[in-house]
């Protein structure tokens, strides 16, 4: 088995170098020019030719030891999302699929966060076929369905409900049964932004991925890019389409190989992976290029080992040229350690928003991109 370092080294990898992961009809987007000087009226232009937001956050709140203040734990722990949010303006909760929250706690998330602060949320793992019964995946019943709806409400009406994220387990596989799957997720939520992720590369292959695009376009839901270990068919290959003109979304796991179909014990023992800044790049045109088409993006870290998915949060907003706060002091350390020195943009990036300054709206516009080499194209 080929080694990946959990501090982001790469070792022989079987993960493809150079044009991997290509749309069936994408093209190479043409890079901004970085000498161009940027006005205000400029953004006004670009707001008008359509240019959609990139909204950058991580895959649950709680987790990211070595990114909140010591203060905010025990008691304290419920004010890490208000933390969070002075440097992130999107979550997914993940929590959901292991046990449904109340209502009364999705709203109280709600209160903690800014008016314009998003969130991403999990269906439970009945709505997506990881529970059984006898070793057969097993429908949710009447009041589980019912639960994880009344859930969605509070942010329905708030205004914060990014999308309902469907993630399939790898027995659900392309075939008439995965497609009523599908159908059944978007007939649950008629009216809500719907982002499906495979763990299972027969939705891929061959002739099979027009045929999931064109579904998926059929039903208006987003095909979730991943980026994952290339290892085994209990993975996704590193695509991005644009499947949905109301979202287009990645969501990065990690390169661990070692531990991608190992029982483990915590999610962070699984996603151990130190993204090194030259791995993320890779994604940067084909997220440019989704954004410049007018469809809003969603990049989601999901290796939350240690304070990992915190920094490459703040690694991908800079690559993106989405402008973030300063990072936290520990953020910074693990930067430094892993690189050798802090990025220049650190210098240059505005402290946080003071606790008593969160409510309101806050918009973070992106700078311009130079595409890099070894990189993704967008399926349109």
């Amino acid at each position: 088995m080929h080694r990946m370092m959990a501090d982001g080294r790469a070792g022989s990898s079987p993960w493809p170098v150079g044009g991997f992961g290509l749309g069936r009809r994408g093209q190479n987007p043409l890079p901004p020019d970085p000498r161009r000087v940027r006005s205000l009226l400029l953004e006004e232009m670009e707001e008008r030719r359509g240019r959609a937001p990139i909204l950058i956050g991580t895959c649950n709140w709680v987790d990211h030891e070595g990114f909140y203040p010591d203060e905010l734990r025990g008691r304290r722990q419920r004010e890490r999302l208000a933390f969070y949010a002075r440097y992130f303006p999107l979550v997914e909760i993940d929590s959901s699929f292991y046990g449904i929250p109340t209502p009364d706690r999705v709203a109280d998330w709600v209160a903690r966060t800014p008016d314009d602060f998003l969130f991403n949320i999990k269906a439970y793992r009945s709505l997506t076929g990881h529970e059984r019964e006898q070793g057969r995946p097993r429908l949710p019943t009447d009041d589980e369905e019912r639960a994880f709806l009344e859930a969605l409400v509070p942010l329905r009406e708030s205004g914060k409900l990014g999308a309902v994220h469907y993630q399939y387990p790898p027995w659900v596989v392309s075939g008439p049964a995965g497609r009523e799957a599908l159908l059944r997720a978007r007939d649950r939520h008629p009216g809500d932004v719907i982002a499906v992720e495979f763990r299972h590369r027969s939705w891929f292959e061959g002739e099979r991925l027009a045929e999931t695009e064109d579904l998926l376009r059929e039903l208006d839901c987003t095909l979730v890019g991943v980026d994952a270990p290339q290892l085994g068919s209990g993975t996704a290959p590193p695509h991005l389409a644009v499947t949905s003109d109301r979202l287009v979304l990645v969501r990065f796991h990690g390169r661990n190989y070692e531990t991608w179909y190992r029982k483990v014990a915590t999610t962070g023992e699984r996603f151990d992976y130190l993204y090194p800044p030259a791995e993320l790049k890779q994604w940067v045109p084909a997220i440019q290029a989704a954004a410049d088409r007018g469809v809003p993006v969603h990049v989601l870290m999901n290796n939350n080992r240690s304070n990992y998915a915190v920094v490459n949060g703040f690694d991908m907003a800079h690559l993106l040229g989405v402008r973030t706060p300063r990072p936290p002091a520990p953020i910074l350390r693990r930067m430094e350690a892993r690189d050798g020195d802090l990025p220049g943009w650190v210098r240059e990036a505005a402290e946080p928003p003071a606790p008593s300054a969160l409510e309101g709206s806050r918009q973070w516009a992106p700078d311009p991109v130079v595409a890099q080499s070894e990189q993704l194209h967008l399926d349109v």
